[in-house]
């Protein structure tokens, strides 16, 4: 049992309850910040607000049988000035428009100063960060968005430079420079923005506005709730973010980005309402991050395919822990728009419950020579009601040509350049209860063929009724609801205690697989 301290601001804290638990804590406990109890405490990581700048602080956690579990002592960072967006003239009543007098604030703001938006609710359109900005949500403080559709701002997907040689990219979607309307929290080129507290940004779409047609792009297609691009050093902690239009947080050709105790919050049945989706970033943690949404909780990307032909920008560096993620397509993908690559992902110490898949690869023709997949690791996790926990599919159908006889032929294609490729996949300590469909569906190219998966101390079993349906999305895959592991077009398959339970026929089932181990 150990109390960690993993973040300190002027005014706040993240620490981290490490006594074996995943997501949740394996006991209740009490926090004490200088003597005086502030909350109960049920997760590993949480957070502590309503610190004063500069002022040194001794946090107790204590069990409910009084005995203290851990202790740690720091010191709050500087503050030179907080500016309240009362003072500049937003009203917080959920009536007046109040974006640009909160973007007045924002603008005026020193570095080492604060933005403070207080209890209330603020309608707003979008709101530009800065650098060297502190920005506070107060519990109780509401930032709910128009949707109005052309209030907002409309970004281009791609400038052409003034001598033609070069471009300027703002707008994305779905992988591509595609013009979008600009997000309720915009980035660009900024860096050391944290954005924090108890507050609440709701993206406020619905049938009726954003999530009505949601693939068709009417002036621009959908923002995002919170976009950055080529920004540094953002750190997002506490914020709740609900209803968002389209995916809810998307950093973009960003690095050094931290997402701690955030809670996102989508209905199941919202479109394409991902809860966070890196997109060639590099150097992110993601750590108590609560998803519950209608899309993939979390989707690694680098760009479909022009993108990541171009820049050759991978998503690299990221570690995702103590996370729970509910209701989602996927609890981690990887794609499928990831023609830069995926590399060094470590997920570990999470749960995944009532998601359609654990982890999720998608892939497929097409992606290009640089969409490799390397040094993919998955550890210490556990799942419920995970449909089929884990998933690797090269022939994913999307996009206009994805049924097409290139993209979904099971015959060897000539490996070029348009070819993908997956490396080395890693599973291990993972127990998955209450599967319904298959245990695992790897299935490969065969021109191309996945080099190496290994599963160590998998333990998964059936669902009482399991419910039928297909493990992954692509031509010729039938529905199943007691499928073992399923392995095609594999170098080398390591399986080291791993149980099935409840499959129906063969437990495991190998074709084109090189070596077993």
């Amino acid at each position: 049992m150990e109390l960690k301290l993993l973040m300190k601001s002027a005014r706040s804290a993240v620490l981290e309850i490490a006594d074996g638990g995943l997501y949740y804590t394996k006991e209740k406990y009490r926090l004490l910040v200088n003597g005086v109890c502030v909350k109960d405490v049920e997760t590993v990581i949480t957070s502590v607000f309503g610190l004063k700048p500069e002022t040194e602080y001794e946090i107790c956690l204590v069990r409910e049988d009084k005995s203290e579990a851990g202790r740690v002592r720091f010191t709050t960072e500087y503050e030179f000035v907080t500016l309240n967006v009362r003072d500049f003239g937003a009203k917080g009543d959920g009536v007046q428009d109040d974006t640009r007098f909160i973007q007045a604030a924002i603008l005026c703001c020193p570095k080492d100063g604060r933005v403070l938006i207080p209890r209330g609710t603020y309608r707003i359109t979008t709101l530009f960060l800065k650098s060297d900005l502190n920005l506070e949500l107060r519990k109780g403080a509401v930032l709910l968005a128009d949707t109005e559709r052309f209030a907002y701002p409309r970004v281009p997907g791609l400038i052409e430079s003034y001598d033609e040689t070069d471009e300027y990219n703002l707008g994305s979607w779905e992988g591509n420079p595609l013009p979008m309307f600009t997000s309720i929290i915009m980035g660009v080129d900024v860096k050391n923005v944290f954005l924090y507290g108890e507050g609440t940004i709701n993206g406020n779409a619905s049938g009726e506005n954003w999530w009505h047609n949601p693939k068709v792009m009417v002036g621009a297609f959908r923002p995002r709730m919170f976009f950055v691009t080529r920004c540094q050093n953002i750190t997002l902690q506490g914020i709740k973010f609900c209803n968002s239009p389209s995916w809810t947080l998307h950093p973009y050709f960003s690095q050094d980005l931290r997402f701690y105790n955030v809670f996102v919050e989508n209905p199941s049945d919202s479109p394409n309402t991902d809860g966070l989706d890196p997109e060639s970033c590099k150097n992110v943690e993601v750590a108590g991050v609560r998803f519950s949404l209608g899309d993939d909780c979390i989707a690694v990307k680098s760009g479909k395919i022009y993108m990541g032909k171009k820049h050759k920008c991978p998503s690299e560096n990221i570690h995702i822990r103590q996370c729970l993620m509910e209701n989602g397509h996927g609890a981690v993908t990887l794609g499928s728009e990831m023609a830069g690559g995926v590399k060094n992902l470590t997920v570990e110490d999470c749960l995944f419950c009532h998601t359609d898949r654990g982890l999720r690869i998608k892939t497929r023709r097409g992606r290009g020579e640089d969409a490799i997949l390397d040094r993919i690791t998955f550890r210490n996790i556990d799942m419920d009601h995970v449909m089929t926990p884990f998933v690797v599919n090269s022939f994913y159908f999307c996009d206009p040509d994805g049924r097409t006889e290139y993209v979904q032929s099971r015959e060897p294609m000539a490996a070029d350049e348009r070819t993908p490729s997956i490396r080395r996949l890693e599973f291990e300590n993972i127990r998955a209860a209450n599967c319904h469909v298959a245990a695992a569906y790897f299935d490969g190219l065969p021109e191309r063929k996945i080099e190496e998966i290994v599963m160590k101390n998998i333990t998964v079993t059936y669902a009482e009724n399991p419910r039928q349906d297909v493990p992954a999305m692509s031509e010729g895959v039938e529905a199943c609801s007691l499928k073992g592991i399923y392995a095609n077009n594999v170098k080398k398959l390591v399986l080291r205690n791993v149980s099935i339970t409840g499959q129906k026929g063969e437990a495991v089932t190998l074709r084109n697989v090189d070596e077993t181990q």
